[in-house]
């Protein structure tokens, strides 16, 4: 699905009680089970349910289609005795799944497809092509969808392909497109790179949830209208076809503008902000499905909003939404992590419990299985929650699942605001940028303590907000089971900002990392010892599991990322511990985790690289420790650190 950026994914094959993040993770699943429950849905052994699409049959059977070509039929999903029946195979990795008028729908790599069971006996009796699209070849070619609109049309998304970056390498690929029961298409927006999420509302309309990289700084989500660019100009190479709905052009997009892309989005009409965005390695890593809640209540407080899975973290994240001045924006907060696997879809079961397919096969996701299915299960009880944040012209209003301690609620103090940015570029994803603090001057508490206006300066339009509240405690004690939320803050009431502004924040990439180093000493009078080459390869490792090196020997290291994702390469001290603490304290580093090229600043680090983007390598020269034994080389971006390590044996 996701770009193998993949999905700028992020995996943490769980080592249990070794690893500190591991227990972090589990510490906060705990806390979460208390209001909504994992189950698993029994999968046979002989089942490979590398999921790639979900959908429902009207008589209440599961239908999966997975990454192998395989349409399975489940009967009894909601039990523990589950029966699986092959409904089809033989297709080319779809990776989407619709059901309408007895017959199943789903996106192959190079068509939309319906299966039909004429005889009743639950296996697929017709393959018929509605349309088609052509291929490239490149692995990158996935397909997505369909959704189904009132009219009975179709909606699918088509990912980029993937030459070192992302490229429409054939007709459509990084587009939306409609197509009829009949077979007739009609391309609807493109600047889509990794499409693999997408959703129609009420109103049927779409958005679309996009991963980090070339283009795009972070995960985010756009509201999608025909005509509509969304930022990756490759698809723009068919805006010359006659029936393609805009006619800008890839020539018209500067490769490194210095704005974001909502500055951007002021020089280029066509150019579609995004609604939410999802700060990368904080919220999540590579956004997959959207599903929004239609439950009337039946699954906690949060009717109306969507929630938003996350491959790479292996966990659904919640977004309240709003829309002013005709433009959407809201803002987003964790929900609920630990499932097994990488979350690629979503779909509501008739009992309001969230059926969630998952797989991780060459992308990698913090839950350790391949694959998995699951049932998300509301408690009933209500968790304490920051519910809704909604913008105003000078401020926020926060709006709680539960009555907030007043004299707590009522302190300014109690809330810490930062907005950021990120970049519009080519370059493959982007640091935290322009990072400024905001001023909590009053809060105004509802008489029911169920909301806090809060009145701030230093809001910023087209930024990012952060807010935190992690002393907040409800009536009862409780404290916010997730006390950050993140805004993305377009527009406001009455289209004009009163918020006061403030001073700007230092950079903290002006920070010197002393270990860190690209050029040869000029003491090494006699040159290096030795020259050593380290790579990358899929699954989020690198090309070696150990390296053997002599004592004190002058060592010039070549990292060459040749991944499609961003890596770095940190050399530890001794220990399995040593290595663990240092993955642990890089996913500590918040919203500085970028500009410090995630390395924590910790005696446990000997050396490291930057962040090497993809295709492009770094140089680091260093002694080798006097010590004898077992070091590590790990990358420590956020969530690759229990996969991608390797030894360095000094002896």
């Amino acid at each position: 699905m996701k770009s193998t950026h993949t999905i700028v994914l992020v995996t943490i094959f769980l080592f249990a009680s070794q690893f500190s993040i591991g227990q972090l993770q589990s510490a906060m699943a705990k806390k979460e089970a208390e209001f909504y429950k994992i189950v698993n849905v029994p999968i046979p052994d002989d089942v490979l349910l590398e999921v790639g699409g979900l959908a429902l049959t009207d008589k209440d059977k599961l239908g999966v289609s997975t990454r192998r070509g395989e349409v399975w039929l489940i009967d009894k999903p909601y039990s523990q005795t589950p029966t699986y029946k092959k409904y089809a195979s033989g297709l080319h990795e779809p990776l989407g799944l619709n059901f309408k008028d007895n017959s199943f729908y789903l996106s192959q790599r190079g068509e939309l497809t319906r299966l039909e069971d004429k005889d009743g006996d639950d296996k697929a009796d017709v393959y018929k092509t509605i349309y088609s699209w052509p291929l490239s070849g490149n692995y990158h070619d996935y397909s997505y969808g369909p959704k189904f609109k009132k009219n009975g049309n179709m909606l699918v998304t088509l990912n980029l392909s993937w030459i070192g970056h992302g490229a429409s390498l054939s007709k459509w690929r990084g587009w939306l497109l409609e197509i009829t029961p009949e077979g007739e298409m009609m391309p609807i927006a493109t600047g889509l790179r990794s499409p693999s999420g997408f959703e129609l509302n009420a109103d049927e309309e779409v958005f679309y949830t996009e991963n980090q990289g070339d283009w795009v700084g972070s995960g985010r989500m756009t509201h999608l209208e025909k005509g509509d660019f969304a930022g990756n100009p490759e698809g723009l190479v068919w805006t010359g076809e006659p029936n393609s709905p805009l006619k800008l052009k890839m020539q018209d997009i500067e490769e490194q503008s210095g704005m974001s892309l909502y500055e951007y989005s002021k020089k280029v009409p066509e150019l579609k902000a995004p609604a939410i965005w999802f700060p990368h390695t904080i919220l999540g890593i590579s956004t997959s499905d959207i599903l929004f809640d239609t439950t009337g209540g039946k699954f906690g407080p949060f009717e109306g909003q969507l929630f938003v899975g996350d491959q790479g973290h292996s966990k659904v994240m919640r977004v309240y939404m709003e829309k002013i001045n005709g433009v959407y924006q809201g803002a987003a907060f964790n929900f609920v992590e630990g499932f097994s696997s990488g979350i690629l879809r979503m779909i509501w079961g008739s009992d309001t419990s969230m059926f969630v397919g998952m797989t991780s096969r060459g992308w990698a996701s913090t839950g350790k299985e391949n694959y998995g299915l699951q049932r998300l299960v509301w408690s009933g009880k209500i968790p304490f929650e920051i519910k809704t944040m909604k913008a105003q012209d000078d401020g926020f209003i926060l709006e709680f699942t539960k009555p907030v301690n007043k004299g707590m609620a009522e302190n300014p103090s109690a809330y810490q605001v930062t907005s950021f940015n990120y970049k519009y570029h080519n370059t493959y994803g982007s640091p935290i940028v322009d990072q400024q603090k905001a001023i909590v001057h009053t809060v105004e508490l509802a008489p029911d303590g169920l909301s806090a206006k809060l009145k701030i300066d230093g809001m910023r339009l087209g930024f990012i907000h952060q807010i935190k509240a992690a002393t907040l405690k409800a009536q009862t004690g409780e404290k916010l089971l997730h006390d950050t939320g993140y805004y993305t803050l377009n527009e406001v009431p009455g289209g004009v900002l009163k918020s006061k502004p403030t001073q700007k924040m230092e950079a903290a990439k002006g920070v010197a990392q002393y270990k860190r180093t690209n050029e040869m000493p000029l003491t090494w009078i006699n040159g290096v010892d030795r020259k050593i080459g380290i790579g990358t390869k899929p699954g989020l490792k690198y090309d070696v599991t150990e390296v053997i090196v002599e004592r004190n020997q002058k060592i010039e290291l070549t990292f060459n990322n040749n991944d499609d994702m961003l890596h770095n390469l940190v050399i530890t001290q001794i220990g399995i511990e040593s290595v663990n603490k240092v993955g642990d304290l890089a996913l500590k580093l918040g919203l500085d985790g970028a500009d410090l090229n995630y390395v924590p600043d910790t005696d446990l680090v000997l050396n490291h690289t930057g962040i090497v983007q993809p295709g492009t390598e770094e140089k680091i020269y260093f002694q080798t420790p006097s010590k004898p034994g077992e070091y590590w080389i790990v990358c420590t971006f956020p969530g690759h650190a229990a996969s991608m390590r390797a030894k360095l044996i000094v002896k």
